[in-house]
């Protein structure tokens, strides 16, 4: 959980205001499933029929490209699923659902928000690690399938496992796939802006 704490911080504007309790604890697979399809579409389009140069382009040295966007994701997702998974299999502590003062709703709205930057950390930083730039992009459709099967099948309460969150707060697992979806859209602006650079190849 250390690790997924580490990058989790990274993800969100680290300075957050002071939030309402949440008073939705209803399990709405739909709504995440939704977030979860809809980002991945999004994302999907914007990269659809980009040329190697256009995927690499960067538009300064400290800025990252488009694919390098999407390796970033990807990173994040995998520590995600994997610090979920973690948590519903530990007890569930509904108990402490009267900590979270975070709502689904304004959790969204803050990783979504790109007017606050992030610095990542070394373990959020792309490794391109992959053999080619179809690759990482197929890598990235694959992992969002099998969470999105996850959540479709899965028989766990995830609103009954609750995490402190380094930057939010107490949230539960739910929200914490929530903000999976949140932060991919996020560098889906991200990349958006890259290809809106002037010097972006034509």
């Amino acid at each position: 959980m250390k690790k997924l704490a580490l990058l989790l911080a990274i993800a969100v504007f680290s300075a957050v205001t002071a939030f309402r309790p949440g008073t939705s604890v209803r399990e709405d697979r739909s709504l995440l499933i939704t977030q979860l399809q809809q980002t991945k579409d999004q994302l999907l389009k914007d990269v659809q029929g980009l040329t190697d140069a256009q995927l690499e382009y960067k538009p300064a040295p400290d800025r990252w490209s488009v694919i390098e966007c999407v390796e970033h994701i990807m990173q994040i997702e995998k520590a995600i699923m994997e610090g979920e998974q973690h948590l519903v299999q530990q007890p569930a502590n509904p108990e402490r659902r009267k900590d979270i003062k975070i709502t689904d709703e304004q959790l969204i709205k803050n990783v979504e928000d790109r007017s606050h930057k992030v610095k990542a950390s070394e373990a959020g930083i792309p490794k391109h690690s992959y053999s080619s730039n179809a690759e990482a992009i197929k890598a990235f459709t694959d992992q969002r399938d099998k969470l999105i099967e996850y959540v479709t099948s899965t028989k766990d309460v995830m609103r009954d496992h609750i995490m402190d969150h380094p930057a939010l707060g107490p949230i539960d697992a739910y929200q914490l796939l929530l903000l999976d979806a949140a932060h991919t859209n996020r560098h889906t602006q991200q990349l958006q802006e890259v290809k809106a650079d002037p010097g972006f190849p034509k």
